[in-house]
């Protein structure tokens, strides 16, 4: 399972947080990917103990590497790989319940009036014919 050398793209896929290691890659190269606080490229090298911040979408992860592998494994041992920071999933979390409030938010969105084609249809509606 663990090797001695490990490319930041391929453990990366290995982990789970890419589903293919061009993406992985892709996201390397785009800046997504930060080891120790610096901008890397795909071919660097992994070790234990090294602090990595993924961003993904909306979301940002903050892991430290516990162990190195380079084959895709089940979940549950791709998560043994690293170990996620109290403050990131408090981070998620937190966007989380953000992104939930604005949806409930959008649901009960300001009201306007009807426009033609809803006019249309209220009338078709409640016509008693």
């Amino acid at each position: 399972m663990a090797e001695d050398k490990v490319r930041i793209d391929k453990w990366l896929w290995a982990a789970r947080f890419f589903k293919t290691r061009s993406m992985a890659a892709q996201a390397v190269t785009g800046g997504k990917i930060h080891v120790n606080g610096a901008r890397i490229k795909p071919a660097r090298i992994v070790q234990p103990g090294d602090e990595l911040r993924i961003r993904r979408g909306e979301l940002e992860f903050i892991v430290i590497v516990q162990g190195l592998a380079d084959k895709r494994r089940p979940a549950k041992e791709a998560q043994l790989l690293y170990e996620e920071t109290e403050s990131s999933v408090q981070q998620r979390q937190e966007t989380r319940e953000q992104k939930r409030l604005e949806a409930a938010n959008k649901m009960y969105g300001p009201m306007k009036r009807p426009d033609k084609r809803s006019r249309r249809q209220i009338r078709s509606f409640t016509r008693k014919d």
